[in-house]
């Protein structure tokens, strides 16, 4: 069991080396200082939480369906291409769900 974790953990360490990865992190501290900011309620805690989980797995997900790809084949695939871009399109929905629930919460602090 230990060992399962300690693979995640250094999987979690070689995703920070990928830019998008990197970037998704660095978001999720902006939205959780906005928490902070905004004293969000639990329930409202759970969501973002939420989010940022979603996002960082989908991105960490299509980072692997990249490397996979790019290890099948180097060369252009339009099958190649279908399967990333729908990879990408699993980050774009889960990133679209999250700015939404990010702006129900937003609208809610700011709008009384």
């Amino acid at each position: 069991m230990k060992e399962k974790f300690a693979a995640a953990f250094r999987g979690l360490a070689c995703g920070l080396h990928h830019r998008s990865i990197a970037v998704q992190f660095i978001l999720a501290v902006l939205a959780i200082t906005a928490g902070f900011i905004l004293h969000l309620t639990t329930t409202e805690w759970v969501a973002v939480v939420i989010c940022i989980g979603m996002v960082i797995s989908a991105e960490i997900l299509n980072t692997c369906v990249e490397k996979l790809c790019d290890l099948y084949s180097t060369s252009y695939s339009g099958r190649i291409k279908e399967i990333k871009d729908l990879a990408a399109a699993a980050v774009l929905a889960a990133s679209i769900a999250s700015l939404i629930v990010a702006l129900v919460i937003l609208f809610s602090h700011l709008g009384g």
